[in-house]
């Protein structure tokens, strides 16, 4: 008779996802998976296949994630210039409180440059906030908020490569001045 899995998988993403992003996908021993989810290795095999399909899993939630506060942020709001300065500085404001942790995507865009599949997951969660900004940003446009002439995919590209940037320069500990300047200027791109 075939025993009953005895643990959460969601949350054994989330436990996974958190180990990954405070370790990296390389420094994560399978040993420091077992531990974290306090599970043996029969059962982390069964429900997850592998570290490495864990991983990408974790990516996928952290992504999931993040669009969603993305979208909640920006969506349907009156004043895209707010919604999308107050998503930059709370970029900001996590890593001045956290510098070492940085962004999950860009620690994965940075440290898994043999895990194609890695690369694919980092790709489609960056094309996740560049439609929901886009999104955002066209209805900004119909609303008279951004010029007619600005292209709102274009800006939606620049701000999510922009929001990627920020992520960098917050693990390198450039600082809440060198932070706010940068954003300052990036915001004038709406104008």
């Amino acid at each position: 008779m075939a025993r009953t899995r005895e643990f959460d998988i969601d949350q054994a993403v989330d436990r996974a996802m958190d180990l990954f992003w405070r370790r990296g996908y390389a420094e994560t021993s399978l040993q420091d998976l077992l531990q974290e989810l306090s599970i043996g290795s029969g059962s982390f095999y069964a429900a997850f296949g592998s570290k490495e399909q864990l991983y990408l899993r974790s990516l996928e939630r952290y992504a999931s994630l993040q669009a969603a506060g993305l979208a909640e942020a920006v969506d349907g709001t009156t004043d895209i210039r707010v919604a999308v300065r107050k998503v930059l500085v709370s970029l900001v404001e996590a890593d001045l409180a956290d510098p070492t942790r940085g962004c999950l995507v860009v620690n994965a865009s940075t440290q898994c440059g043999d895990l194609p599949t890695a690369a694919d997951r980092v790709t489609a969660a960056l094309r996740q906030v560049e439609s929901a900004l886009a999104g955002a940003l066209e209805q900004a446009q119909v609303r008279g908020e951004i010029a007619a002439d600005k292209d709102p995919r274009e800006l939606a590209r620049f701000l999510t490569t922009f929001m990627q940037g920020l992520r960098v320069v917050g693990r390198g500990r450039m600082g809440r001045e060198f932070a706010e300047d940068a954003l300052s200027t990036a915001m004038r791109a709406l104008d």
